[in-house]
């Protein structure tokens, strides 16, 4: 898994170094058997955007890596700050921020429209999606409400 995952990765980009760190949890720690992959890249301005997949049964480790590397290569393509499941997180926090605040990401995904429209009712931010011309980028844009918590 790990081993076709960097395979892959080195395919890609060949003068990147790839580190495995191989992590098997202690049985008392997780529930049944199974497999999964995170591969993560730091790019050359410190974002860090990652790829994963979780193995069922019947589906090849090899075919697992594959996915996590694919999907890491996806979001490293969009050219954006964060990943595909890290954009929807940062909303609240966005809404929450005092000023204007600004993201670039890859292609929207549901759970980030989800989580705008969520935050735009619980909180009055006002959210804007730009797409940026000729990519699959996207600016979120958002002013934020300044939200300060007067018990801290």
């Amino acid at each position: 898994m790990a081993s076709v995952a960097s395979t892959i990765l080195r395919k890609q980009y060949r003068d990147v170094t790839v580190d495995i760190e191989a992590v098997q949890e202690p049985k008392h720690a997780a529930f049944g058997n199974g497999t999964g992959i995170i591969v993560v890249a730091e790019t050359s301005t410190g974002c860090r955007l990652a790829g994963s997949a979780l193995g069922k049964r019947g589906v090849p480790a090899q075919q697992v890596g594959q996915d996590a590397a694919d999907m890491l290569i996806r979001n490293l393509q969009h050219g954006g700050c964060v990943d595909e499941y890290l954009q929807d997180q940062l909303i609240i926090f966005m809404a929450l921020a005092n000023g204007k605040s600004k993201v670039l990401c890859g292609p929207i995904t549901l759970h980030t429209e989800t989580a705008i429209s969520v935050a735009e009712i619980m909180t009055q931010a006002k959210f804007t999606i730009t797409p940026v011309s000729g990519t699959e980028q996207n600016m979120i844009e958002c002013q934020g409400i300044g939200w300060t918590n007067q018990q801290v």
